[in-house]
This record gives C-alpha cells, structure tokens and sequence, in this order.
C-alpha cells in the first residue's frame, strides 16, 4: 500500500576526491562522522531508511520534522572542521515501504534533485517549500522549472536557505574538496593569480605538479 512520506537525501560533495587523495581510510572516516550527525540531528518519527557510500535517505510522515532534520544536519555538517560539504534534497510524494526499503517514482526525483545541488545547497520541491514558509527563518528561493531523466513532467525547484545562515567557509581544498578556513590551511599557493588554500603539504604538492587539473575546481 502507498503512503505519503516526505524524503531527504543527502550526500557528501566532493567524496571521490576525498577518497583518491587520502585514501579510503580516511575518507571512511568521514563518512562515519557524517552519518553520526545524521542521526544527531533527526526529529522525532524521522528516521534512516538507507545508507549507500557517502549518501543517507531519510524519510518521515510529518514534512515540518523531516524538513527540521535537514537544516539541522546541514548546519552541523557547516560547523565540522575539516569536513566536506553537504548537498541535499527534499519531496514528499508516495512510496511504499517493503522490509524496510522505499520504493516509488519520488524516491528517483529526490535523488534527482539531491544530484542537482550545489556543495551547501538545500533544494526542494513546491510541497516543501510550503512548509518552510510556515516556518520561521527560513526561506524557499525559486530556482526554476527543471527537467530531469525518467520524470514525464518539468518539476519546479526551490533553494531553502536559512535566513540567518552564515556564508559558507572561503576556502575549499581543489584537491580533496575539504572545507578550510584560510588562516588554518596547511599550505597556500598562487596561481594565475589566484591563491589556493590546501588542507595537507600531499594535497599542495599534487597541485603543484598538475595546477590546471584542479584550478577550474576552486571553491
């Protein structure tokens, strides 16, 4: 049997380069801590439903708690030192549920929209975007109508951006895509006239030797 649940999926950006540069150790790691505070951050009648790689899917009944869990996970992931960004999605739709798993069309355009977003973006569909106007603080910026593969219909994106919502770190290492604060970065390099902000000497060094592989990735 159908039943409408709100979804949110969300994923680490920049994973696989993580993963190249420092190895699947450390990058296990990382994800290990992001699924701690996926969990931290769940309202009450949210849960997990999967896990794969670097990416969560959450699902709940009530859209105010799901769409809570996600700015809360958000802001944590911002807060986390040396750590990689967040991005994610949000749509509500029916699914059903079989041992423990969602199927059903929402759960592919969720995953749609998660693939869409930026590294620090939150974007959602119009149910959502509803609730979040009912919500204090936070706002759903209109992104516009997209098309994506295997859904018959444009489908009109919004952004949910936290009013208050801090500007994100300045830095991003172009090699491993960790977020960095300037100030605390390893080592720094100038190129083109651009300075770059790296989080290890390893990941300097990469740059040093193949500059133009990673210059066009600066965050």
């Amino acid at each position: 049997m159908e039943t409408e649940r709100t979804l949110l999926i969300a994923d680490l950006s920049g994973y696989t380069a993580l993963t190249e540069t420092h190895g699947a150790m450390h990058a296990s790691e990382i994800v290990l801590r992001f699924d701690r505070m996926a969990e931290a951050g769940l309202e009450p009648g949210v849960v997990i439903v999967d896990r794969v790689g670097d990416q969560v899917l959450c699902a709940g009944e009530d859209t105010h708690a799901v769409l809570r869990s996600a700015l809360r996970l958000c802001a944590a992931v911002e807060r986390e030192p040396e750590f990689l960004a967040v991005q994610a999605a949000l749509h509500r739709g029916p699914v059903v549920e079989r041992s423990g798993r969602l199927f059903g069309s929402p759960v592919n355009l969720t995953a749609r929209l998660a693939a869409l977003a930026r590294a620090g973006q939150i974007l959602c569909t119009e149910p959502i975007a509803a609730a979040a106007r009912e919500r204090p603080g936070v706002e759903a910026r209109f992104v516009g109508e997209k098309r994506f593969k295997n859904v018959t219909a444009a489908v009109i994106v919004y952004e949910l951006m936290r009013v208050s919502q801090p500007a994100q770190r300045s830095a991003v290492d172009p090699v491993c895509r960790m977020q960095i604060e300037p100030l605390e970065a390893a080592a720094s390099v100038s190129h083109l006239g651009m300075t770059y902000h790296f989080c290890s000497h390893e990941c300097a060094r990469l740059f040093r030797e193949a500059p133009e592989s990673y210059a066009r990735l600066r965050g």
